[in-house]
C-alpha cells in the first residue's frame, strides 16, 4: 500500500487536495485528528497532568486544547515535553490505522500532516511520496480567517511551521494552489492518474 503524505501550511489547500484523492477511493489519515484522539487516552491525560498541571482540563475532565497549547507552546522545552508524551501514542495509533487499511487491501492511503518538519525524524520517513500544497501567504491567511480563525492566531501558527522553501526541498511533488479549488483538484487528479499507472 502506497503512503502518500500531504503537507502544507495553514490555509494552503491540503483538504482540497486530500478530498480529490479520497473521492477516488483512497484511504485517509488526518494526523491532527489522531493527535486530538490520543488526548482522550487516560494514560496521555495522566502524563499531561503531571507535566502541565490540572488547569489544562475542563470541568468534565477532558483536555482543554487551548489551555494545553498556551502552556505547551510557551517555550521550546515545554513543546518537547508535549511531544515526548504525545508522539509515541500518535505513532502507535497511526501504525494501527495503516495495518487496518492494508488488511482491507487499500491501494494507497493519504496522510494529511500539518505539523510536518522533515522526512527523517517523523512519521513521513515511511512515505512513498511527499506532496506539498503551497499558496501565497496572504491568500492562506485570508482562507484561514474565513474558516473561523483569528488573523493573530493564524499568523502565530504559520510562524511556528516550516517555510514553503523547506516543504519544496522535502517534497517529491509540489502543487501551487494559487487558483480555484477546481484547478487544484484537477492538478492533483492528473498527478494521481499518472502515478498509479506507473508506480
Amino acid at each position: 500500500m502506497k503512503k502518500l503524505f500531504l503537507i502544507g501550511g495553514m490555509g494552503a489547500g491540503k483538504s482540497t487536495a486530500r478530498k480529490a484523492l479520497t473521492d477516488e477511493g483512497l484511504a485517509w489519515i488526518d494526523l491532527d485528528q489522531v493527535g486530538h484522539e490520543v488526548l482522550g487516552w487516560d494514560t496521555v491525560k495522566d502524563d499531561l497532568r503531571g507535566a502541565f498541571g490540572d488547569d489544562i482540563f475542563d470541568e468534565s475532565g477532558d483536555v482543554n486544547r487551548k489551555a494545553l497549547a498556551a502552556k505547551a507552546f510557551a517555550t521550546p522545552a515545554a513543546t518537547r515535553k508535549l511531544n515526548t508524551i504525545t508522539m509515541p501514542r500518535i505513532e502507535e495509533r497511526y501504525t494501527d490505522l495503516i495495518d487496518g487499511f492494508e488488511a482491507e487491501g487499500k491501494p494507497a492511503v493519504v496522510v494529511e500532516y500539518s505539523v510536518f518538519r522533515n522526512r527523517q525524524s517523523s512519521l513521513a520517513y515511511g512515505a512513498d511520496v511527499v506532496m506539498a500544497v503551497l499558496a501565497p501567504l496572504e491568500v492562506r491567511i485570508e482562507r484561514a480567517v474565513k474558516s473561523g480563525f483569528s488573523e493573530e492566531d493564524v499568523r502565530a501558527r504559520i510562524a511556528r511551521q516550516i517555510t514553503d522553501a523547506d516543504r519544496i526541498e522535502a517534497s517529491d511533488v509540489v502543487f501551487n494552489n494559487d487558483g480555484t479549488p477546481e484547478e487544484l483538484r484537477n492538478e492533483v487528479l492528473a498527478w494521481w492518474n499518472t502515478y498509479k499507472s506507473c508506480c
